[in-house]
């Protein structure tokens, strides 16, 4: 047998021996967080409107500073957007158009999800208590 036909039969033996490993799941969170996080900066953050049960990260965020402090807005072109209005006394965001409360969860090491009537909205957010 030449050395690359050799060498080609061990490459299915290697391959094999790697099925077997189980996920990290600490990992695979932490890559996801920082995903999300990487996305936000870039204008992008996961969100399930209208009452949809799965999110997707088709909503951009945007964030602007005024005499009322800093606002994001958020949503989706095709159906709205919402301002929030970030907390100075540790509840995250609140709603900043008045017409109906948001609730925030925390969903995670530096994440929060933000439910504001059918739509909800996933967050990068100081979620340790500190500053």
């Amino acid at each position: 047998m030449t050395p690359s036909k050799r060498g080609g039969a061990m490459l299915p033996l290697l391959l094999l021996g790697g099925c077997n490993a189980a996920p990290d799941n600490g990992a695979l969170a932490e890559a996801e967080a920082r995903q999300a996080k990487e996305a936000a900066l870039n204008g992008r953050i996961d969100c399930a409107l209208e009452g949809a049960k799965l999110f997707d990260r088709t909503c951009t965020i945007e964030e602007m500073s005024g005499a009322e402090g800093t606002i994001l807005v958020v949503g989706r072109a095709d159906t709205g957007y919402r301002r929030l209005a970030i907390a100075t006394d540790g509840r995250g965001v609140v709603s900043a158009d008045g017409s109906e409360p948001a609730k925030v969860t925390i969903v995670g090491d530096g994440m929060i999800e933000v439910a504001i009537g059918g739509d909800r909205y996933r967050l990068p957010a100081n979620t340790s208590g500190g500053t």
